[in-house]
């Protein structure tokens, strides 16, 4: 019963590593997604201020092209107002010329809006282009990083797996079939120490017989209420301390 009870709690530790390890593996696309989502949100930060300055720049455009065709229609209307024949043509000529010099006023006006409204877009665009710019260096080098990291994580399960399988073919195969049952109901944690009377997964007291029948050692005593194989002063794996001691050295 010991033995199997050692070799139930090298299994569980296994299990519990290569449940962290497939977590970290299926977990890389999501964080690569997340990564780029975040850069891309910049990149559309980006392509959206540039689109202001460059509206910001065809209405400039704009208004200079209209200030230059009202400065034209003053031309021709001066010329036209020299050969006016009655003060009335003379006076109409010039009321228009004055409307024209207001929308020519306008068109400046606004003008110097745009200019003013120019200067923070243009800086914000340089600014995000050389932050931006920075990011994607960062982005795939984390990217290239989680690779990394989850090649060595793919190599190490395969390890744990292969461990997992060794340990697993040494235990008898009743108490082992039993094992999967309780591990896959409790997530990879099928076996509760009872050292203190109680479960220390459920936290349930065990009755007294039970608790004296688990300290015998004699066989492989289950907690009632959770259904978790319990230890009694867990049983040290010598085999397994001095495979983790060679690990943290």
């Amino acid at each position: 019963m010991q033995d199997d009870l050692a070799l139930a709690l090298r299994l569980q530790a296994l299990d519990r590593k290569i449940a962290t390890l497939e977590t970290g593996i299926a977990t890389l696309p999501k964080h690569i997604a997340e990564v780029e989502k975040h850069l891309e949100a910049h990149t559309r930060k980006l392509e959206a201020d540039r689109n202001s300055l460059a509206a910001n720049q065809r209405e400039r455009k704009k208004m200079d092209g209209d200030i230059q065709m009202h400065q034209q229609k003053i031309s021709k209307l001066r010329d036209q107002m020299a050969a006016a024949k009655t003060n009335e043509h003379y006076k109409a000529f010039q009321n228009e010329i004055n409307f024209i010099e207001g929308e020519i006023r306008k068109c400046e006006d606004r003008v110097l809006e745009l200019m003013e409204q120019a200067e923070p877009l243009d800086i914000n665009v340089k600014t995000a282009e050389a932050a931006l710019k920075t990011e994607q260096k960062q982005v795939e080098a984390e990217k290239a990083h989680a690779r990394e990291r989850s090649a060595l994580d793919i190599k190490e399960l395969a390890v744990q797996q292969a461990d997992r399988k060794a340990v697993s073919e040494l235990m008898a195969p009743a108490f082992y079939k039993e094992y999967e049952r309780i591990r896959k109901k409790t997530k990879n944690r099928p076996i509760a120490d009872a050292t203190d009377g109680r479960c220390s997964a459920c936290q349930i007291s065990l009755r007294p017989q039970l608790f004296q029948d688990l300290r015998k050692g004699d066989n492989v005593m289950y907690c009632e209420s959770c259904g978790r194989i319990l230890t009694y002063n867990p049983v040290i794996d010598i085999a397994a301390n001095v495979d983790a001691g060679k690990q943290i050295a």
